[in-house]
């Protein structure tokens, strides 16, 4: 070739003569080995990712752009083309449907399973062993209204053993066969768990908000996790344990999300796309957990999602309402709704009713505060000595202890969600209940009537099944509390949603008795003259207890918005928004000015999960330069070289060290930054190269170049690996202050950031230094960073 024919090209610093028709590999004598550019077809593994590493954000948002601007232009040219990009578009909302239709027939399952099995512990149907006891007692034709749960089918194990029901013998009888049920229930949650599925203890809400921020937890969302997280959480739930299925919902429904993706090719192949799916999964668990579409699409957004486009909104209400609807054609329990505790309220309520309301959203950010504080205290413990050693006998232990001490009163007694809607409910005239034996209803035991009776309000004076009743939910209160903080965080599948109510609802129907009390006795006063009116119940106390429900649930959560609308939902009632606003906002002030961090967030933390929370602010003045490695004190930058490295050298420094990924420079001592190429990718190409290209031995060249250099005609073939270097990462200088690079990989979904000054590579800053500098200045421990 004469000079001519050359073109001067300049890249990074990099000056390098190359063929005026473009690089080509056959331009040197035709006898020197030929280079072999081993991207041009995909090679298994590249762009994957390892277990306990954070995906790369923008790669994969960029991959999925090439894909979708590939078909698009394959569309224009051919029928066959085109069907499939019409497939490629429907492919989403059919994930969507699936996702729907399986987690709703599941939530369907465990809702049905777990009634029954609570009901176990008590008793069995003699007319099918596979009744629970509301179910058993239904078809019977003895069954009164004063004692609607008493029927001759159903018998206690005390009866079907012994024969009498009355006797003190018997309730002994009857107490050793509740724990013994709840324990092997618990035996089994644990042994399951231990043994198949690690992974399947717990909420799993703070992992699966760690995992939507792009780290990979391999095996947390498996088929295995599914299977063993649906039995387990039965048989938790069926102990007595204070605990929910609510939580561990949310959990089930992205396993299915996540096991239904590698059936769209799609989703399978992108980490990022694949995470927008898992979103729209978060919506769902919560709409069958609560029978609530709307609020878990706005639980998804406001809680549990790190990257939630436009789209994703659309494909998660569409997936929340196919849940909602399979699991209403399934009707679980047979009263066409989607939860035990759907109330509604008719008696609107007074604007003098905000004080308690408040004082109620002034509990539940106490009771949060101190339910976080206390519990990460207690999980602490249980991590950092010998406790964590014996999960097996703390779940035994636990479940002992909360059988021994529910099984004397009612209301502890019975199921989680029996009580939340044995609380939430507005008496009526055929209520049986204690809540309800007012000294005028004629459902309950006093028959008595007050003077005041023809004021209307008589008929609300307080009875002495009411009074018990009273005693007895103070005595729950302080059982639920105390019990809830050793509970969550067992390896056995365990939510915080329903205990949470729980707490909350008692505390608020607490309330709701104590301000009707005083309404009925003081109504002659003036600031009740014009809000009771006579013949008219001016206060009801189930409506405290919802709020309540929310205040707590509140201040434990931090969830505000969505919330509020999951409570509408369940109640249908839009004039109570305005409460529940008000306790929830009042909730969230008081626990945040107590402590910032939600439960889920404080247990990202203490498991040293990477995660970035949008939420916090990095307020510190601070530069890359004072957070970039290497210090001082620590040994040069690991880098590698566009050219001039041999493959031996390659996996040396691959071997030595054990870094995600390395910078690529023009040389040594230039030290000009060229890309970024990822340990994964390098190590899949080299051994790739070695199995499928001809003569390439240790001391082939790597080349990280579109041109050839010169070579020797006996010099082995080179080992191309251009294609796998980013050209493009991001870059700061020395001089940028750390709040817009915190800013940068929260907005981005950044793995690492490089440090340049003037073109010249000074640094790296990882998300793991990030994470490690802001534990350092809030005066933590910033070793207690999990990943690699």
């Amino acid at each position: 070739m004469r000079p001519s024919e050359f073109l001067l090209v300049s890249h990074e610093s990099v000056l390098c003569f190359v063929p005026v028709g473009g690089c080509k590999a056959d331009w040197r004598p035709s006898n020197s080995p030929k280079l072999i550019d081993l991207l041009d077809d995909t090679v298994p593994g590249i762009g994957t990712y390892e277990d306990f590493n954070t995906i790369d954000w923008v790669r994969e948002k960029s991959k999925d752009r090439d894909r979708h601007r590939e078909i698009t232009n394959k569309s224009k040219h051919s029928t066959v083309a085109l069907l499939f990009s019409i497939s490629d578009a429907f492919s989403g909302w059919l994930l969507m449907l699936l996702i729907g239709l399986m987690s709703g027939a599941l939530a369907g399952g465990i809702d049905i399973a777990a009634h029954w099995m609570t009901d176990l512990k008590e008793g069995v149907c003699l007319n099918g062993f596979w009744f629970n006891h509301e179910h058993c007692c239904w078809a019977s034709n003895e069954t009164t209204f004063q004692e609607r749960d008493k029927c001759p089918q159903w018998k206690t194990w005390a009866e079907l053993m012994v024969g009498v029901s009355e006797q003190g013998s018997v309730n002994v009888l009857n107490h050793f066969m509740y724990v013994s049920w709840a324990l092997l229930f618990a035996f089994l949650a644990v042994i399951l768990v231990r043994a198949f599925a690690p992974y399947a203890c717990g909420s799993g809400i703070p992992e699966i908000k760690t995992i939507l921020s792009g780290f990979i937890i391999r095996g947390y969302l498996g088929k295995w996790t599914l299977i063993i997280k649906t039995i387990t959480l039965v048989l938790a739930v069926s102990s007595g344990l204070s605990l929910g299925k609510e939580g561990p919902l949310v959990h089930v429904a992205c396993c299915c999300a996540n096991i239904l993706c590698h059936f769209f090719t799609k989703y399978r192949r992108n980490e990022a796309k694949r995470r927008e799916v898992l979103s729209a999964a978060s919506a769902v668990g919560v709409s069958v957990a609560f029978g609530a579409p709307i609020g878990g699409v706005l639980f998804s957004l406001e809680e549990v999602s790190y990257y939630f486009p436009l789209k994703t909104l659309w494909r998660s209400f569409f997936a929340a309402l196919v849940a909602a609807f399979t699991l209403r054609s399934i009707n679980p329990f047979g009263n066409s709704r989607l939860v035990l505790f759907y109330v509604e309220f008719h008696t609107p309520w007074h604007l003098l009713e905000l004080i308690p309301f408040v004082l109620l959203g002034i509990f539940g950010g106490l009771w949060g505060a101190f339910f976080i504080h206390a519990n990460i205290a207690w999980c602490r413990l249980r991590k950092n000595t010998r406790l964590g050693h014996y999960p097996v006998i703390e779940v035994l232990v636990v479940t002992l202890l909360t059988a021994l001490l529910a099984f004397p009163i009612e209301y502890t007694r019975m199921s989680s969600s029996e009580l939340i809607s044995e609380l939430f409910n507005d008496c009526g005239l055929l209520d049986s209940s204690k809540l309800c034996d007012y000294s005028g209803n004629s459902g309950g035991t006093s028959g008595s009537v007050n003077a005041t009776a023809a004021n209307g309000l008589g008929a609300r004076l307080a009875g002495p099944g009411l009074y018990t009743a009273m005693w007895q939910l103070a005595l729950a209160l302080v059982f639920k509390m105390l019990i809830t903080v050793a509970t969550f965080g067992i390896k056995v599948p365990s939510g915080l949603f329903i205990p949470s109510i729980a707490v909350g609802a008692i505390a608020g129907r607490l309330l709701g008795v104590g301000m009707e009390q005083l309404a009925v006795h003081n109504h002659e006063r003036k600031i009740f003259r014009g809000w009771c009116s006579p013949g008219a119940d001016c206060i009801t106390p189930g409506l405290y207890a919802m709020v309540g429900a929310a205040a707590c649930l509140g201040g434990v959560t931090r969830m505000t918005v969505s919330l509020v609308v999951i409570m509408f939902e369940l109640t249908g009632g839009l004039e109570y928004i305005v409460p529940l606003m008000a306790a929830t906002m009042t909730s969230k002030w008081v626990a945040d000015a107590l402590s910032r961090e939600s439960i889920y967030e404080a247990h990202i933390r203490l498991n040293g999960y990477p995660f970035l929370e949008a939420k916090e602010e990095f307020r510190h003045k601070t530069l890359a330069t004072d957070v970039m490695r290497p210090r001082q004190s620590d040994p040069p930058l690991s880098v590698l070289t566009q050219s001039g490295m041999s493959v031996e050298e390659v996996e040396r420094l691959i071997a030595d060290t054990t870094y995600s990924g390395f910078p690529v420079v023009i040389s040594q001592q230039s030290q000009r930054l060229v890309g970024f190429v990822l340990r994964r990718d390098l190590v899949i190409s080299l051994e790739n190269a070695r199995r499928h290209q001809e003569g390439v031995v240790s001391v082939s060249a790597v080349l990280f170049t579109e041109c050839d250099p010169p070579a020797s005609p006996s010099a082995p073939p080179a080992v191309k690996l251009h294609n796998i270097l980013d050209l493009s990462p991001f870059t700061v200088t020395v001089h940028t202050p750390m709040e817009i690079v915190v800013d940068i990989f929260r907005k981005l979904g950044l793995r690492q950031c490089l440090v340049i000054q003037n073109g010249r590579l000074l640094g790296i800053i990882t998300k793991k230094d990030i994470l490690k500098h802001m534990a350092q200045m809030a005066n933590r421990d910033p070793e207690s960073i999990l990943f690699n």
